[in-house]
């Protein structure tokens, strides 16, 4: 694949030249490039499938999901050159190709499993009966389209104009050009990238191996590396969760992401562990959520106080995403414009070689028309949610994606939990007292999310690439009927029962999900269920995520870069103290090689940022696999 030696700097291009500059320095040197190939697809399809078992079980015991795009990115180069060097494959997949094939492995593995451990979970929780096969399987399907067709018009706007950093994209770009690279430049990028990789490897089998090992062999235990150290007073620490982290790979994102939005982070996630946490205790609101059932225990914590942090971090995202987005309007109006000849596959942009790869808005109407119907029938007939209701779940399922995948852009976390407490939050006030509804519904805005977060993450590796984002659409639409078929069938086979899940006898602890039954039940009464202290702050927190985002808009560049981002005060009400503290770490370590030597920092700091992520990723993925398909394998033949 030809590719100019030194690609431009898009974001020292003038908006409105960007689209072109891109075409012709990006793309047209890889026309013609073998893409979405056979081989590609398959390949995405086997990877994902495999990692959507991993993520589905581990999400069930712990409520984390797993990357899937960098580690699918590696293991398809390796298992490629394998399959060169025996015979069995003639010629080597492309870089496009491999992009391609990330895309479906990304969809399969990710964006249809999290819905299973949050709110299908949190269902079986409620009621106590499983969701039928065929209805849980159009439902899964349906919400994965739904985001993928909503993305398609913030692609243009995230990525082409804004050009909004989508830390894991960029890392997964940076992978496919060291895997594939050549010459003396990209041979010194390669190295950095796999010897960080290599580092991020044996930090990560420090962090989680050797204690996954000495459950079977004790004297190992001594070896584990901690994952967080405590800086402040132990116990006040550890009552407030007030620590440093030890793991590299939100360090590795700080770096790629930025000093402004780390920093805000940073500063955000003092304000509420360091400071309202203590009050939140000395005022008693503890034992009050408690008594409300928002919370398991009324003494402090830092899940607790994320608890109630959330709600104030949530109103300060939902506002900033809002108000940028009104400021955008014109831009957005130009991506949607034209609605009467959409239908017919006409794009909007004025320019016509653009027009033949970017995603035709009539996709955008045809799935979100499609998966809306789907989503609304499945509502009304299967939880006796009204059409209208349904109706307004998927509109606001646009909206707050718009969020979601701003924060996901800008920080690389997708608030998911903090975008479905918005809906539920709504659904609480409009339809009090029923919580099946209010869970389902925020399932939709959650799922979506899910999907065009990752959706738009996989076109920005494919947009530095010089990819057809087309043609790399399908392919992530393609994934999510691998992901479906295996997760789906999967699901019931390890939760036949709701005993599964809850009671002393537990088999997986299902935090996500307990979350989820919890704040339905909560909001089944209406907002005055909520601890009196919550609705004054969600206020306060919107009022500064809009005055932050119009200050944004309006002040003069260089005033603007010392502002906070709403997007990162509001992230460290939603996320754990050392998590914030981490991309902070990461952002001053970039800052500072670039102090000492800003060519090298221009070559080695996202290389190096990247491999550590793809390093930490594959290892991660191998200890969930090793400790989870003994049991998986249990649960399958017994």
């Amino acid at each position: 694949m030809a590719e100019p030696t030194v690609l431009p700097d898009l974001t020292a291009v003038p908006e409105a030249e960007r689209d072109r500059v891109w075409y012709e320095t990006y793309y047209l040197p890889n026309k013609g490039t073998p893409q979405l190939t056979f081989r590609a697809v398959a390949m995405g399809m086997v990877l994902g499938g495999v990692m959507s078992l991993s993520n589905l079980y581990v999400g069930l015991m712990t409520g984390w999901g797993l990357g899937v795009a960098i580690t699918a990115c590696i293991l398809s180069y390796a298992i490629w050159e394998g399959f060169l060097k025996v015979g069995i494959a003639k010629t080597p997949m492309t870089i496009l190709e491999n992009n391609c094939m990330q895309s479906t492995a990304s969809s399969a593995g990710y964006s249809t499993g999290g819905t299973m451990v949050s709110a299908i979970a949190a269902y079986l929780i409620l009621t106590g009966e499983n969701i039928p096969f065929g209805v849980l399987f159009c439902w899964t399907a349906f919400l994965a389209i739904l985001g993928v067709s909503l993305a398609v018009p913030m692609k243009r706007q995230m990525i082409n104009s804004e050009q909004l950093k989508f830390p894991s994209g960029v890392a997964a770009a940076e992978t496919l050009r060291s895997l594939h690279a050549a010459g003396a430049e990209s041979m010194l990028k390669a190295k950095s990238l796999f010897w960080a990789m290599g580092g991020g490897a044996v930090v990560k089998f420090f962090l989680e191996g050797i204690p996954a090992l000495a459950e079977r062999f004790p004297a190992l235990a001594g070896f584990a590396m901690p994952t967080e150290v405590h800086a402040f007073g132990k116990h006040r620490a550890e009552a407030f969760g007030v620590a440093l982290p030890t793991d590299p790979i939100l360090m590795a994102a700080g770096a790629i992401v930025g000093l402004r939005t780390c920093l805000s982070m940073a500063i955000g996630a003092v304000v509420l562990y360091v400071f309202i946490g203590p009050w939140l205790e000395g005022g008693g609101v503890f034992p009050a959520m408690q008594q409300l059932g928002a919370i398991k225990s009324g003494v402090a914590s830092p899940g607790n106080v994320r608890a109630w942090g959330l709600w104030t971090g949530s109103a300060m995202m939902v506002a900033a995403g809002l108000t940028a987005f009104a400021f955008q309007w014109r831009s957005i109006a130009r991506a949607l414009g034209g609605l009467t000849s959409l239908f017919g596959g006409k794009a909007v942009a004025s320019d016509p070689e653009l027009d033949a790869i970017e995603v035709p808005n009539s996709w955008f109407v045809a799935g979100t028309v499609t998966a809306t119907a789907g989503c609304v029938s499945i509502m009304h007939w299967q939880w006796d949610v009204p059409w209208y209701w349904g109706v307004i779940a998927v509109a606001l399922s646009f909206v707050l994606s718009l969020v979601a995948c701003r924060a996901t852009g800008e920080t690389d976390i997708t608030p998911i939990g903090a975008m479905g407490k918005v809906t539920q939050l709504f659904y609480g006030l409009v339809i009090p007292g029923q919580a099946i509804p209010n869970l389902m519904t925020a399932n939709v805005t959650a799922g979506a999310a899910t999907s065009a977060a990752d959706l738009l993450t996989d076109l920005k590796s494919g947009y530095l690439l010089g990819a057809n984002p087309r043609q790399q659409t399908i392919a992530q639409a393609l994934g999510i009927v691998a992901g479906t078929l295996v997760t789906v069938p999967v699901w019931y086979i390890l939760i036949p029962d709701p005993s599964f899940i809850t009671g002393e006898a537990a088999k997986y602890a299902a935090p996500a999900a307990a979350v989820w039954a919890s704040v339905a039940k909560l909001l089944a009464n209406g907002l005055g269920s909520l601890h009196p202290s919550i609705p004054p702050a969600m206020a306060v927190g919107a009022l500064i995520g809009i005055g932050l985002t119009v200050a944004e808009q309006l002040a003069p560049g260089n005033i603007r870069k010392w502002l906070p981002s709403p997007t990162g005060l509001g992230l460290a009400f939603v996320i754990f103290f050392p998590d914030s503290q981490a991309f902070l770490i990461g952002a001053l370590l970039a800052l500072a090689y670039s102090k000492y030597s800003a060519e090298k920092a221009e070559r080695y700091t996202v290389p190096v940022s990247s491999g550590i992520i793809a390093g930490e990723s594959l290892v991660g993925v191998a200890i969930a696999l090793a400790s989870a398909l003994p049991g998986l394998l249990r649960d399958l033949l017994g």
